[in-house]
C-alpha cells in the first residue's frame, strides 16, 4: 500500500516526521496510577459528549482506556480552540498561558483537562512537537488570515487537524510510518470540511479560509461571501461552482486517505474509520442536509470495511 502524494503533501509530511526524531526523555517517561485521574478523564468525557456527536459516537467504538485518551485528547484540543474563538480578550496572553501550563510540569496542575491529558500524553508516548505544532496553528487564528493558495491553506490544516490526527494514531497504535502520510492527508480532508461547513460564521469572525486564487479563479471576492452571509446563502451559480470544486477535492483527499486506517492498530480502525466517514458525510450535508439518524444508519458499512481493509 503507497499512499499518493501531491507537492503540498510533502513538505506537510516533514514536518509530521520531525517529532519522532527528536521525542525528548520527559515525553518517554513512564505514567503515574490511571486510576489517579478518573475523575480528571470523567470531565473530559463530559467535554466531549457535549461539543462533539462525532467524537463522542466514535470514541464509544475504542477500548476503555483508549476511549479515555480520546476525551483528554479532544477536551484539550477543545479548550484550546475556544481560547482564541471564545474569549474577547487578552487572548494570546491566555493562549500563552494554557501552552505554559500543559507543556510545563502539568502534573502539578490542578485542572482535570491539563491532568487527564498530561497523563495521556506520557501514557502513548505522544510527542510533545505535535502539541507544539497544534498550539501554534491556532495562534494563527488570532489575527485575521488569508491564505493566497491551497498550498498555503494546507499548512493551516496540518497545524489544527493533521496533528490531532498524528496524536491519535499513537493512542490507537499504528503498524509502521506509511500510516502518518494517511494521516495526515486525512487531516486536511477533515479541516477542509469544517472550512466549508462554516463560511459563514467564520466571515463574521473576520476569517476567509479559502484559498484567494481559487475564489478569482471562479470570479468570487469577499464581497460576494458578505452577501451572501447576508443573504442567509448561496447567491450565485458561481458560487456553487465554486463550492463543488472545493467538495470534490475534499471527497478525493477522504478516498486516499482513508486505506490508511488498515494500518492502525487494530481496536482503534473501526472508531477512525467511523469518525472519518461521518466527517465524510458532513458533505453531504453542505449539500442535501444528512441528518443525524442516517449517520448512524453508515456504521454497519464501516465497520465491515474497518475489519477487512476495505476502505
Amino acid at each position: 500500500m503507497t499512499v499518493q502524494l501531491d507537492t503540498w503533501e510533502h513538505r506537510l509530511l516533514a514536518q509530521a516526521y520531525v517529532p519522532l526524531e527528536i521525542r525528548s526523555r520527559h515525553d518517554m517517561e513512564s505514567a503515574s496510577s490511571h486510576a489517579h485521574y478518573q475523575d480528571a478523564y470523567a470531565h473530559c468525557q463530559t467535554v466531549t459528549e457535549e461539543h462533539s456527536r462525532t467524537f463522542s459516537v466514535a470514541s464509544k467504538l475504542l477500548p476503555y482506556e483508549q476511549r479515555q485518551a480520546i476525551h483528554a485528547l479532544y477536551a484539550f484540543c477543545r479548550i484550546s480552540d475556544d481560547l482564541v474563538d471564545r474569549e474577547s480578550w487578552d487572548r494570546a496572553n491566555k493562549l500563552e498561558n494554557w501552552r505554559h501550563r500543559v507543556l510545563s510540569n502539568p502534573l502539578r496542575d490542578d485542572d482535570p483537562v491539563v491532568l487527564a491529558w498530561a497523563d495521556t500524553r506520557v501514557r502513548y508516548h505522544i510527542p510533545r512537537q505535535y502539541i507544539e505544532q497544534l498550539l501554534d496553528g491556532i495562534a494563527g487564528d488570532l489575527t485575521p488570515a488569508r491564505y493566497e493558495t491551497f498550498a498555503e491553506l494546507s499548512q493551516y490544516c496540518y497545524a489544527v487537524a493533521s496533528t490531532v490526527g498524528l496524536m491519535v494514531m499513537h493512542i490507537v497504535g499504528y503498524k509502521d510510518r506509511e500510516a502518518i502520510a494517511y494521516a495526515v492527508k486525512l487531516g486536511v480532508a477533515l479541516q477542509l470540511t469544517n472550512i466549508l461547513r462554516d463560511v459563514g460564521e467564520d466571515w463574521r469572525n473576520g476569517r476567509i479560509y479559502l484559498p484567494q486564487d481559487e475564489l478569482a479563479e471562479f470570479g468570487l471576492s469577499e464581497e460576494v461571501i458578505a452577501e451572501g452571509v447576508a443573504a442567509g446563502g448561496v447567491v450565485s451559480d458561481s458560487w456553487r461552482a465554486f463550492m463543488r470544486f472545493q467538495i470534490e477535492r475534499t471527497r478525493r483527499l477522504y478516498a486516499e486517505a482513508l486505506p490508511g486506517v488498515a494500518l492502525l492498530g487494530k481496536d482503534g480502525r473501526f472508531a477512525v474509520g467511523a469518525a472519518a466517514e461521518l466527517y465524510r458525510a458532513i458533505l453531504n450535508d453542505i449539500e442535501a442536509h444528512t441528518s443525524d439518524g442516517r449517520k448512524l444508519s453508515l456504521l454497519p458499512g464501516i465497520w465491515w470495511r474497518a475489519k477487512f481493509g476495505k476502505f
